[in-house]
Order: structure tokens, then C-alpha cells, then sequence
């Protein structure tokens, strides 16, 4: 079932700060949740691009880049900020073994 506008609109952003060879490597599908990727270092140039009133789940590969940019997008005014403990590592580990590991 697809989402309407306005449930799209509140939906939880999955904001993947890897590298493109990770995200090429393994990447997480979930439905309902809008992905997209930012590397980590290009995070305050597209800061633009991200809505400060969408909740924002930051993951990467160990958790350790997303917890810095989950840090700087709530000093930035972000409403609602979140890190993905243990990254797509954890996510393939204990949620979908379908995710390589890498």
C-alpha cells in the first residue's frame, strides 16, 4: 500500500551517510521509509536538501559517522534525529540477513 502525500511527508528519512562503494555494497530497503544518500562529508553542503520538521534516521556502517552526523543535523535545528546503533552491520546481523555484511 502506497503512502498518501501527507503520511509521505512525516515519514522517517533514512539518511545513509556511507560512501557510494558501500551503499553499492549493501543497503537497507525498508518499506514505508524514504532512503537517501548523503556521504558524510557532504552533509553541509546538501544540508539544503533535508527537511528540519522530517525525522531523520542516520546510519552507517558501525554507527560511529552517523552518530556524528545525527550530532551535527541537531545542532543544525533538526527536530527529531536519530542514529542507527551498530549500523548496517547490526541492521544485517539482527534484522535482515539478507543485508551482506562487510
Amino acid at each position: 500500500m502506497a503512502l498518501c502525500a501527507a503520511a509521505e511527508a512525516l515519514a522517517p528519512l533514512l539518511l545513509d551517510v556511507r560512501e557510494d562503494w558501500e551503499v553499492a555494497v549493501a543497503a537497507i530497503r525498508v518499506e514505508g521509509v524514504v532512503v537517501r544518500h548523503i556521504p558524510m562529508g557532504r552533509i553541509p553542503e546538501r544540508l539544503a536538501e533535508l527537511d528540519t520538521e522530517q525525522p531523520v534516521v542516520c546510519i552507517c556502517h558501525h554507527g560511529m559517522r552517523s552518530e556524528q552526523v545525527a550530532h551535527f543535523l541537531e545542532r543544525q535545528g533538526f527536530a527529531a534525529v536519530y542514529n542507527l546503533a551498530g549500523g548496517i552491520d547490526a541492521w544485517a546481523e539482527q534484522v535482515d540477513t539478507s543485508v551482506p555484511r562487510y
